[in-house]
């Protein structure tokens, strides 16, 4: 290791760093000459990933801070001008959510853009990530900037960038954002205006809650049955996030009266003090969620993570137990309930979902005669080909969903929402009360009809430059040597998406088909150090064969399918 040049590089980065508390922070570092830990802060710069900018906050080009977000601004505002004629006269919007830095992050975001000469359209206080997204198509901004790191642990913070279109941004405009911002000099040096100066030349614009009155009624216009429930009983948690009011708002305006938040968890605080990983797919993060419904005897809990892009489900089955339902389940009621429920307007149907969710929703589409498309993994991929095939061929796109609990219905917004989605359950779960059954009841009616698709997903985690080697070693070493066989299933095709497969762009994902309609696909994720495996397994129940029955057969077939994998990935390299 050269320490010599890391310490040039580390002073010269102390010596712009406009914030005073990185400056310590890297100060310190410095004096105890602990090399390891300044090898990891400029090993690389944060670049964009599925979702922008994401990483833990701290001093460094490798890490999430003031200086890095002003020389970010500073690129992205000058790549808007340079490709945006109008950009100046449209402007972008900020939203920000509740966590550590983010009222600071999203501020100077809009000093840069103001000092640029670009209108900066700043939500006061902080928003939901869905409705930052509604604002850009609202307001027919030019772009967006979102200060969140979504279901991340509280030491992160991140950047999510949005195109004029609604969308987060694609390739070309991350390649040429990137590269816009490797020319940006030191954060020092960065031109900012202060609120106070940019109001006075009508640049610095404090959104009103007109805004947000929009975006509530647009995500109530999402509903198909529309006639809300004074019986039915809902939970719902905020996760410590900004979601609280507005979905407890939607949900009451859409009829539905018996909501009881979980107190512990509505208010924001970017500390996370009930969960470690504010993410309700993690193990004990809805526990409390869970005790609160079965105090009130709760037919239905809805969990939003902390920027209420996501949602989680659990619901009642037939014996009265509360289940958690995974992404896909409900990736795959919703698909459905809009497919059969929704109105009947000119335009093919289209639904979309990614490459490592459910299979099954394709098999649906097919079945019901609409449009179907698979993408890579991250909403923007699935907004944005929802926009080519309307443009292209007059399509008209319905819902989109991918498994890591992100769903969107309809146009309202063109990313994952957690609030819209809420409601359109809510919707869905009076409609099935309605007719005498639940959410798991329908579920199982098209199970039936469609085959019953199990899946699971393992994570491994590996931090540092050192993690990321390993999982780039691990990802080479099944491109190698690919298995013929997972435990005691062939492997029927390997696709490797970094080839282009499927005409997609190239990404360094990898899947296995089965015979027998499963899949196994691997890929690093594209927000934290971890390397995911993605498992499936269909299984199709004979007549009149109890469905729970049929389930256990298929679980313990997957759990078989994982076990063999996992020990295929510690051949090729992943730690015990």
């Amino acid at each position: 290791m050269d320490t010599t040049g890391l310490r040039e590089r580390a002073e010269a980065w102390r010596k712009a760093d406009p914030d005073p508390e990185t400056q310590a922070e890297l100060a310190q570092v410095l004096a105890t000459s602990d090399w390891a830990d300044l090898a990891d802060r400029f090993a690389q710069d944060l670049e964009f990933g599925t979702a922008g900018l994401r990483g833990v906050l701290g001093a460094g080009p490798n890490r999430m801070n003031r200086a890095v977000v002003r020389r970010t601004t500073a690129g992205l505002a000058r790549y808007l001008k340079a490709t945006v004629p109008d950009v100046t006269s449209r402007g972008v919007v900020v939203g920000r959510d509740a966590r550590r830095l983010s009222r600071e992050l999203a501020e100077d975001t809009a000093a840069v853009f103001i000092a640029e000469g670009i209108p900066a359209h700043v939500f006061p206080e902080p928003v939901p990530t869905p409705v930052t997204a509604f604002a850009v198509l609202h307001l027919n901004a030019a772009a967006a900037v979102m200060v969140t790191a979504s279901h991340n642990p509280p030491e992160y913070n991140g950047y999510k960038v949005y195109w004029g279109n609604g969308a987060q941004i694609v390739p070309p405009q991350d390649v040429g954002i990137a590269d816009a911002i490797s020319k940006v000099e030191p954060a020092n040096q960065v031109p900012l205006l202060t609120p106070a100066e940019g109001r006075a030349k009508g640049l610095w614009r404090d959104l009103s809650e007109d805004v947000g009155n929009a975006y509530l009624r647009a995500i109530l216009d999402l509903r198909l049955y529309k006639k809300g429930s004074d019986t039915l009983s809902l939970v719902y948690t905020a996760m410590h996030g900004v979601g609280g009011p507005w979905a407890v708002l939607a949900l009451k305006e859409a009829g539905f009266p018996r909501v009881t938040p979980v107190a512990e968890q509505q208010q924001p605080d970017g500390r996370f003090p009930t969960v470690r990983f504010p993410n309700p797919e993690e193990p004990g993060a809805m526990d409390l969620s869970l005790a609160t419904a079965e105090r009130v005897k709760a037919d239905v809990v809805l969990a939003n993570d902390p920027d209420a892009d996501r949602l989680a489900v659990m619901a009642r089955d037939a014996s009265g137990k509360l289940r958690l339902l995974t992404g896909n389940e409900v990736g795959v009621l919703l698909g459905h309930y809009v497919l059969t429920q929704g109105p009947k307007q000119d335009g093919h149907p289209h639904v979309v979902t990614t490459i490592v969710s459910s299979t099954q929703l394709g098999e649906i589409a097919r079945g019901l005669g609409a449009a179907y498309d698979e993408v890579l993994t991250g909403f923007k991929w699935i907004a944005n080909r929802a926009l080519e095939r309307s443009r292209t061929e007059g399509t008209r796109f319905v819902f989109g969903y991918e498994e890591a609990l992100g769903y969107t219905v309809g146009t309202a917004t063109r990313d994952k929402d957690g609030v819209g989605a809420a409601l359109v359950v809510a919707d869905m779960a009076a409609w099935c009360e309605s007719r005498g059954t639940h959410l798991l009841g329908y579920l199982e009616e098209i199970q039936r009809t469609f085959g019953l698709h199990v899946g699971a997903q393992r994570n491994v985690t590996l931090p540092g430059a050192a993690g990321a080697q390993t999982i780039r070693a691990i990802m080479q070493a099944f491109r190698a040597s690919p298995p013929e066989r997972i435990g005691g299933t062939r492997v029927s095709a390997v696709r490797d998406y970094q080839k282009g497969e499927g005409g997609l762009p190239p990404s360094n994902v990898v899947a296995f088909a089965l015979e027998g309609g499963g899949r196994v696909t691997l890929r690093p994720s594209g927000t934290e150090p971890k390397i995911k495996y993605y498992f499936e397994h269909k299984e199709t129940p004979a007549p009149g064969e109890p469905l729970p029955q049929a389930r256990e057969r298929a679980e313990a077939k997957l759990s078989a399918l994982i076990d063999a994998f996992l020990v295929l990935a510690r051949e090729r390299g992943q730690p015990a």
